[in-house]
């Protein structure tokens, strides 16, 4: 009676020292790879805001609280009055409006019917809390055209 033999066995594979190094840097990559998508989801998504037209906003109000959003439509007519520290006026969509708090200088092509986009915040929740902004966006058309300047030179003195 023979014995077959059994052929010996393979011994372990496991990896070289330079190929577990490649592992472990291709890991690490792909985790930081990771976290920096997450990082920068959150960085960006705190930099958002949110536009509205002013039905939105106030059908929002409670829910959005005082979330920094902005708030476009157009200046109700007659309704500018300059204050100490900026402006206070109207905005509407035709369907809602919104009593909007400006602080600061408004730009130079706001006025009565204009279109605008206002960014800030609500004041508080409340029903008739103003839309407290500190900055205005204008829309002009395509034909606007600069104030004429005199570009004589000026007589020395």
């Amino acid at each position: 009676m023979t014995t077959v033999a059994s052929p010996p066995s393979a011994p372990r594979a496991t990896p070289r020292p330079k190929h577990r190094v490649r592992y472990i840097v291709a890991i690490a990559g792909c985790v930081g790879a990771v976290v920096a998508i997450i990082v920068l989801a959150v960085v960006l998504s705190e930099n958002v805001v949110y536009f509205r037209t002013v039905s939105e906003a106030v059908h929002s109000r409670e829910s959005e609280g005082t979330s920094r959003f902005r708030l476009a439509g157009g200046v109700v007519h007659d309704s500018i009055h300059p204050v100490r520290n900026g402006v206070d006026f109207e905005v509407t969509d035709g369907r809602q409006s919104v009593a909007v708090h400006h602080d600061g200088d408004a730009p130079a092509l706001f006025k009565d019917r204009a279109p605008v986009v206002v960014e800030g915040h609500w004041a508080s929740t409340a029903r008739n809390a103003p839309f407290l902004s500190d900055r205005i966006l204008i829309r002009h058309g395509a034909d606007y055209e600069p104030p004429k300047v005199n570009t004589d030179k000026a007589p020395s003195s």
